[in-house]
């Protein structure tokens, strides 16, 4: 008894007087003198029981679902996640509200996102979905259109309260940061005091902006936190005269090139907007040093994502497609450069890099191809990107370029990334990838680089298994395999012998295998004449053994 009223006390809810009567009529009559005349009780196991369940379980599952499955804009997870032009990942309806309205958020590094293109991000939507299904929670649904525009316009409107709050100085205004995942306004305004990715820091604590001061000494505080030379600069690069902006822009050239201090502190989101108009400009003296002040701001580590997300690639990608020889050629240093970064891989492969890429691959300064060649091999490291690749038909311009000799190690390097895939391992056996290489092994004049892509491309073909072996023991690798066995050292003669081996192995099986027409002619039959009576005496004493 005492276990029941535990348990009632654990599940039941007060409920007015006036309900109806109690309907637990097993409770004996002592236990019924506990409840109070003036107040009923009702018990419902199920409801109470899965409500504090459901609450605790998803408070767990909020804590652990990754932050980028979550729209900056709904704070939900994405049902229908896009990529837009500035390398943003939102939901799809929260995109085109957004562009309804005419309203573009400043997220929580003070980017503002460019919402000018619009790309699925299916990667990011399967593994959400996956994940979800994983941990056993419910897919997220399509956001509501009519949600997604109020939800926007409540932003807006609030836009202006983030942005202006008496503590803080109004020279941050410029930098404020609307926290729009799963944050209040005033915690948006918090993060605003106190976020690291200011053009220029304080000296002493940022706290000082939450105690109460006079404009004058908000004047005094703040003057040492202008940024004169970031000011200088986008007041030159705004200018009207085309002769003010080419001095800014070579300037700012020969800043970037020598110093990593001015790389760092001009790299601001003011600054990369401003170069959004330049590099596409038709003057090409403005194009070519804006671009190649890009190719030095990228340089900084901390740059790379922030150029991304500032809209940059695709004005690059436009530069490669139309560009003055010159400027494609620091395009394609700048695309390289950003590639270098992990979180930037995925982003400008979905933006359209890849065929362009593959077009300065074949033209260009050598320098040109050298830098693409460089960017698509960190590009391909991403499978997405490597599906874009087969897609667009690079494996038989790659490999006409290892036929002809030209860049073959860079080349290789591609080739290997495309190999370590199904879809591109299929591509590269249908292209004649295997007789390729393995004439090229044949060659007297190889030099070691060149057999060692040479190797490393057939080891990620044989993968594929029975195709491979059948394609390369007709091109005649076993014993090119084994000569570079015996002359070679290291991981490219562990890798030789490797597949020597079980193309050797491959072969004896088939010396092996059994005979069967001779089984057929000999054994079977004499088998037979005893399974049905052909034995001496006639019987069938052994038909029931076979």
């Amino acid at each position: 008894m005492e276990f029941q009223e535990a348990l009632m006390k654990l599940v039941i809810h007060k409920t007015p007087t006036h309900h109806h009567k109690d309907f637990f009529h097993s409770i004996s009559g002592k236990d019924e003198k506990v409840v109070s005349k003036k107040q009923k009780w009702k018990i419902s196991f199920h409801r109470s029981s899965s409500a504090k369940t459901s609450q605790s379980g998803h408070q767990v599952q909020s804590k652990s679902i990754p932050e980028e499955f979550f729209c900056p804009i709904s704070g939900s997870l994405m049902a229908d996640p896009v990529i837009v032009s500035s390398g943003h990942t939102f939901e799809r309806v929260c995109v085109e509200a957004c562009k309804n309205l005419d309203f573009a958020p400043i997220l929580k590094d003070g980017s503002v996102p460019d919402f000018s293109t619009v790309i699925p991000n299916l990667a990011l939507k399967s593994t959400i979905v996956n994940w979800c299904q994983t941990h056993l929670i419910n897919p997220p649904k399509p956001f509501d259109f009519s949600k997604a525009e109020e939800l926007v316009r409540s932003l807006s409107s609030k836009k202006p309260k983030t942005q202006i709050e008496k503590d803080v100085p109004s020279v941050k205004l410029d930098h404020a940061v609307t926290e729009l995942i799963r944050s209040s306004s005033e915690e948006s305004v918090s993060a605003v005091t106190t976020t690291p990715t200011q053009p220029l820091q304080l000296a002493d604590s940022p706290s000082c902006y939450s105690s109460a001061s006079s404009s004058s000494e908000i004047e005094t505080l703040t003057t040492p936190n202008i940024n004169e030379e970031e000011e200088y600069f986008l007041t030159k690069l705004k200018s009207h005269q085309v002769f003010d902006i080419e001095e800014a822009l070579i300037t700012l050239r020969k800043k970037t090139r020598t110093q990593e201090s001015s790389r760092v502190v001009l790299c601001t989101p003011r600054v990369l907007s401003a170069f959004r108009s330049l590099i596409v400009s038709r003057y090409v003296n403005i194009q070519v040093n804006s671009v190649a002040v890009l190719v030095n701001l990228s340089l900084e580590k901390t740059n790379k994502v922030k150029i991304v997300r500032s809209g940059l690639v695709p004005d690059l990608i436009d530069v490669l497609k139309s560009g003055s020889p010159e400027a494609q050629e620091h395009a394609c240093g700048a695309l390289f450069s950003l590639a270098l970064d992990d979180h930037n891989k995925t982003a400008i492969g979905v933006l359209g890099a890849l065929q362009p890429l593959m077009h300065m691959l074949r033209s260009g300064s050598e320098r040109t191809r050298h830098d693409s060649a460089l960017a698509l091999y960190h590009l391909s490291l991403v499978q997405s990107n490597r599906t874009k690749l087969v897609k667009i038909g690079s494996v038989p311009v790659l490999l006409s370029m290892v036929k002809s000799g030209h860049m073959t190690g860079r080349v290789f390097l591609i080739l290997c990334n495309l190999a370590s895939g199904s879809d591109g391992r299929a591509a590269m056996l249908d292209s004649g990838a295997v007789d390729c290489l393995v004439k090229l092994l044949k060659g007297s004049e190889l030099d070691e680089p060149t057999r060692e892509g040479c190797v490393a491309v057939l080891y990620g073909l044989s993968q594929a298994g029975l195709r491979f072996k059948g394609l390369a023991k007709a091109a005649g690798a076993v014993e090119e395999l084994a000569k570079v066995e015996r002359t070679t050292n290291g991981l490219t003669r562990e890798k030789a012998r490797k597949m020597w081996e079980t193309l050797k192995r491959g072969s004896e099986e088939e010396q092996e295998e059994v005979d069967w027409e001779a089984l057929l002619d000999s054994g079977f039959m004499t088998r037979t004449k005893f399974r049905f009576g052909g034995g001496k005496d006639g019987s069938c004493v052994n038909s029931s053994e076979f």
